[in-house]
Order: structure tokens, then C-alpha cells, then sequence
């Protein structure tokens, strides 16, 4: 499944770089695909493995401020996997050519 997420702190100020940075070590040192994207990040993998990843990057930001903003949207689809990639190149080979990344 596709899983899109980001998780905003509140009451921080209006850099949140340094958070971005905290959310995404954890989710490199979880071992699974994902892309970072300006809005959020896009994670690849099966609903416990993906849901514990989210959960323990909500743990990570809740140590550092009382109130944080979580959006998840799921794309779950049987018996498909590399659609971080596949879903872009799918596109490419209907306009004929490669988009901005």
C-alpha cells in the first residue's frame, strides 16, 4: 500500500526543517521505500509495518512539543508493489516523455 503522510508540529515557529530532518531518520532507518516530497512523505509497505512507522515518528515529535498535526492518506491496492515509481513511470509512458521530479 501507498501511504502519503506528514506530521506538523504546532507551536514551534515557522521553520520546521529540523523536524522534517527528525521524522525522516526515522523513517530511512525503517528500511522502507519512501520519497520525501515539499508537502509530506510517501511510504511503500504492508498496514502494521507502515502504521508503526508513523506511529513512532508521531512518538518522536510528541518529545519535542504538546501538539502535533498528523494527515495520513492510503492508497491500498491488492497484489502490487514499486508504485512509489511505477505509479510516475506509468504516466511518463502516456505523455511520452519524463516529468519534472
Amino acid at each position: 500500500m501507498l501511504v502519503q503522510f506528514s506530521i506538523v508540529p504546532l507551536g514551534v515557529g515557522v521553520s520546521l526543517s529540523s523536524y522534517v530532518a527528525k521524522v525522516i531518520k526515522i523513517v530511512e532507518n525503517s528500511g522502507i521505500p519512501y520519497k520525501l516530497h515539499a508537502m509530506g512523505t510517501i511510504v511503500e509497505g504492508e498496514w502494521d509495518e507502515v502504521m508503526d512507522l508513523i506511529k513512532r515518528c508521531r512518538e518522536a515529535l510528541l518529545e519535542d512539543t504538546d501538539r502535533i498535526l498528523i494527515e495520513i492518506k492510503i492508497d491500498d491496492r491488492k497484489h502490487s508493489h514499486n508504485r512509489i515509481e511505477g505509479k510516475v513511470a506509468s504516466v511518463e509512458e502516456k505523455l511520452g516523455k519524463r516529468v519534472n521530479r
